[in-house]
């Protein structure tokens, strides 16, 4: 070997992957497996030689010392997909990938970086004439080996070149589509993938509260639960996590005790879910169910202050006996908060696609999602069926198929957050979902009250009933008040 040179494989790869990690080393040979000679470069090229010399040997890839030898290993105009952590570390790559790519050439970011960045990057790149691909990628390391979600998005002039790669290895759907379609431009992609990642912290909140009323609600034991889940799972909720969350309740340690038990209650975040409230918050639009399961995260992160409160107060007291009953209602009450999660989902990409003229193909979006993906579930199948009935429906809680199976289930949705009130066991996600419902169908909300104090206390002004939307008064609620009031605000 050379140094500042590349060694084995083809003369030329087809491919360029930057970064190491373990999806990078299963999304290159996923991509080597389906055709594709893979030209590998990692910060720490131990990490390369370590890859050719194992999982790599044999196959058509080749290991470049430095980023001009990798450039240079592949054939031209080139695609390079980038995997390393979001934020500086792309921004530092592509600084210096550009002096060395051609127009014409392909930089693919692979990574949960913030779509905003994503902006930006496209924007530097282009300006160069080297176009820029944000591309969410979803399955976790089992998917990208075999098959994950892709969400592709930038430069529109990309996707004929990359389209036969990024479709010949993302999942595809029973019906055999390919879980990859081009997003829109700029940011479209990785919005998309923030959006997924958002539903995602829902759904392992709605199904944690749902886990923890079995549990501690009607008194089952881990193997009560992972039938439960089975059952569901051959089911309406058919889904990859309610599939991994019956595997998890049956895992066994050595002594055969359940590893569930011993794993410490305070859950991590990496901040895309976070991203996802700031992003709806900066929209205007109400999230209110992804919102509470980023908070659940941080409430569990207190432990130690959790346990200290426990000790000094005195909650009510658990259920002593298993209700059959209860299970049924978490059945329908976990379908119907999931509803509601993807409606609001929806709704936030909806304001974005309109904001960023990114023309989102939500139905499209839905079948991306429907293999590969963590959140992949039979669910998305309706989903895509709802957006081909009505492209422009609004939110997917009007959709007749899904209004049918609220209104159907609405009792016992309602049944199994009293059993969670009554009993003192916090459900934010069940509960947040059922109120969103509530107020979102609800003709007339307090929120007059809301304005009438702060017209009376700032002069913000107010709106009024009998008089057209856009028209603004203020009221003397003193009489010692005058007539100067502050800026409109239109809600």
């Amino acid at each position: 070997m050379t140094s500042g040179g590349a060694v084995g494989g083809d003369p030329q790869a087809a491919v360029g992957l930057i970064g190491l990690a373990v999806m990078g080393e299963n999304l290159a040979l996923n991509i080597e497996g389906h055709g594709f000679p893979v030209c590998l470069y990692n910060r720490t090229h131990s990490k390369v030689e370590a890859f050719l010399a194992g999982r790599g040997r044999g196959r058509r890839f080749t290991g470049a010392t430095s980023l001009a030898a990798f450039v240079a290993a592949i054939e031209a105009p080139r695609r390079i997909l980038m995997l390393v952590k979001a934020g500086g570390a792309v921004d530092e790559l592509v600084a210096e990938l550009l002096p060395l790519l051609a127009p014409g050439d392909i930089l693919i970011d692979g990574g949960n970086s913030l779509y905003t960045d994503t902006v930006r990057r496209q924007a530097l790149t282009e300006a160069h004439g080297v176009l820029y691909v944000g591309a969410g990628v979803s399955g976790g390391e089992q998917g990208a080996l075999t098959g994950p979600s892709l969400m592709p998005g930038g430069s529109p002039a990309a996707w004929p070149r990359i389209q036969p790669v990024l479709q010949a290895i993302c999942a595809r759907t029973p019906d055999g589509e390919p879980c990859c379609e081009w997003i829109g431009s700029g940011g479209a992609g990785h919005f998309v993938k923030m959006v997924h990642n958002g539903i995602e912290y829902g759904d392992m909140q709605l199904i944690a509260e749902v886990y923890d009323l079995m549990r501690r609600g009607a008194g089952l034991g881990n193997e009560a639960m992972a039938a439960a889940f089975d059952d569901w799972n051959a089911g309406e909720l058919d889904s990859y996590l309610i599939e991994i969350t019956r595997d998890i309740l049956r895992h066994r340690e050595p002594d055969g005790s359940a590893t569930l038990d011993w794993i410490l209650d305070a859950a991590g975040q990496k901040g895309t879910g976070k991203w996802t409230v700031s992003a709806a918050l900066d929209a205007g639009r109400p999230l209110t169910l992804i919102g509470e399961a980023v908070f659940a995260r941080f409430l569990s992160a207190a432990k130690e202050a959790r346990v200290a409160a426990a000790s000094r107060t005195h909650p009510p007291a658990d259920a002593a006996a298993a209700d059959g009953a209860l299970l049924d209602d978490l059945r329908a009450a976990l379908y119907c908060a999931k509803i509601v999660s993807y409606a609001q989902g929806y709704e936030l990409m909806r304001a974005a696609s309109e904001a960023n003229g990114w023309n989102l193909n939500y139905g499209g979006v839905a079948l991306v999602w429907r293999g590969g993906c963590i959140i992949r579930s039979r669910f998305l199948g309706e989903i895509k069926r709802a957006f081909d009935r009505d492209p422009a429906l609004g939110n997917l809680t009007l959709d007749p198929f899904f209004r049918a199976a609220l209104e159907s289930r609405e009792a016992a949705w309602r049944r199994a957050v009293v059993a969670a009130v009554s009993r003192g066991i916090p459900v934010p996600c069940l509960g947040a979902a059922l109120a969103y419902f509530d107020g979102y169908r609800t003709a007339r909300l307090p929120a007059n009250l809301t304005q009438a104090q702060r017209d009376y206390f700032g002069a913000h002004t107010y709106e009024r009933t009998d008089r057209p939307r856009g028209q603004f008064f203020h009221s003397d609620w003193t009489g010692h008040g005058g007539a100067t009031t502050s800026q409109s605000y239109t809600a």
